[in-house]
């Protein structure tokens, strides 16, 4: 029996590296003052029929009618999920409100590098402020949740763009109407993945050359990218970023600001991507509800791969899945009279919120002392016939010192232990 195509086991080490990703993401986030929430994993279909929802998506879904015959879908994006949540309470929440999930998300797609059909993706939104400044607040929170992972401007770049830029190069060339834009948008996406020739036919109907694209890319220099550069600039990341209209990103919602962030050796997808979907929440409320957002998306498995090809970042997710898997202490129970003792001092310890493992039978004082060193803990608490006192072993140098039952809590409580 074999997990489906494009799922996952998560035997105790991909957990840690998982838990190292996620407790990443969870902790920058509210750094940044954002709040977490979570919706559920099943929506109904028509959320993802929304005309701005886009064709790519409702392509990718897995979707069914289920026993009381409603269609349904597993979420392949949080997008729809968070706005018809803003709809329903939007007026409870301060604005601009800045909420994050980190949640499993599923696509039926063709299985490859960095993607699956199951994944995580961690989601970051700020809602009811149009503001640039408030586009450079989300890339300085997408910037610094990568550094958070011992990456830098060396390793990764994130490439910038606008779609107002876009709409404005269309309309001077008479493609105005706003679904023929989106249409040549889709198109454009596809500018560094489809051969020239397939490009120059299907920009053709629009009255588009790739040529004059070129051109448009070569020599735009559009306002929004030095305003957000100087606000970047004043925190000391804008290495971080380059300006690259080329990214338009495949989401029919977009309306603004879009960005997609890469490595710079180019060997991988796009580890993050987002934008501003400023009409989304109107759209999908009947204009009942009209608040501005932006929004990024980066999922774990491309970002895994990254981490474990970067040399410093590698050695920092392995230091964190080591002291993850981890306990803090093993007690060796040296002498079998003393057994009842010994399950005092490991409830002790517990209840002190240390990680203890310990021989659940009787067993040879060397083998226990191997199973100290599989357990990863840094000392072992004898229990044996000194008792009521204990000796510390230091499993790295094989020192011994002795600790008094009555000082093992204080012992505990002062215990140094790597962070996972």
């Amino acid at each position: 029996m074999r997990t489906l195509p494009g799922f996952r086991d998560f035997f105790p080490e991909d957990c840690a590296r998982r838990n190292y990703i996620t407790g990443t993401w969870r902790r920058v986030a509210r750094t940044f003052g954002f709040s977490e929430y979570d919706g559920p994993t099943l929506e109904s279909l028509d959320l993802y029929r929304k005309k701005n929802s886009g064709g790519e998506i409702l392509g990718q879904l897995f979707s069914f009618t289920d026993k009381g015959d409603r269609e349904v879908a597993l979420r392949p994006e949080m997008t729809p999920t968070v706005a018809r949540m803003l709809i329903a309470k939007a007026r409870e929440f301060r604005k601009p409100i800045r909420w994050f999930s980190i949640a499993p998300f599923f696509r039926y797609e063709k299985q490859q590098k960095g993607r699956l059909r199951e994944f995580l993706q961690f989601n970051c939104d700020l809602v009811g402020d149009d503001s640039p400044e408030a586009d450079a607040e989300m890339l300085a929170l997408l910037i610094e949740t990568l550094r958070a992972f011992g990456l830098t401007s060396d390793d990764i770049v994130v490439r910038v763009s606008d779609r107002r830029v876009w709409m404005d190069f269309l309309a001077e060339r008479g493609v105005k109407d706003e679904a023929q834009a989106r249409e040549a948008l889709a198109v454009i996406d596809k500018l560094e993945r489809e051969p020239r020739e397939v490009l120059e036919a299907k920009l053709s109907p629009f009255g588009l050359t790739l040529g004059g694209i070129e051109t448009f890319l070569a020599e735009a220099k559009p306002e929004f990218f030095g305003r957000l550069q100087r606000n970047l600039a004043a925190r000391g990341l804008e290495d971080f970023c380059v300006l690259d209209l080329r990214i338009v990103r495949g989401l029919a919602y977009y309306t603004g600001l879009v960005f997609e962030v890469f490595d710079r050796r180019q060997e991988n997808r796009a580890v993050a991507g987002g934008g501003r979907f400023d009409r989304l929440l109107s759209d999908l409320s009947g204009g009942k509800v009209n608040l501005p957002a932006i929004g990024f998306g980066m999922g774990d498995v491309v970002l895994g791969d990254l981490l474990g090809e970067r040399p410093d970042a590698k050695s920092r997710m392995d230091s964190s899945v080591k002291a993850d898997l981890a306990c803090d202490v093993f007690v060796v129970v040296a002498d079998e009279a003393r057994r009842a003792e010994a399950l005092g001092v490991v409830q002790l310890l517990r209840a002190t919120g240390r990680r203890v493992d310990y021989p659940l039978t009787a067993d040879k004082v060397g083998r226990q002392f191997k199973d100290a060193d599989a357990s990863g803990a840094p000392v072992a608490i004898i229990v044996g016939q000194e008792w009521p006192r204990l000796r510390v072993k230091d499993l790295k140098t094989r020192m011994e010192s002795e600790l008094a039952q009555a000082a093992l809590a204080d012992w505990a409580a002062n215990l140094q232990t790597p962070a996972p």
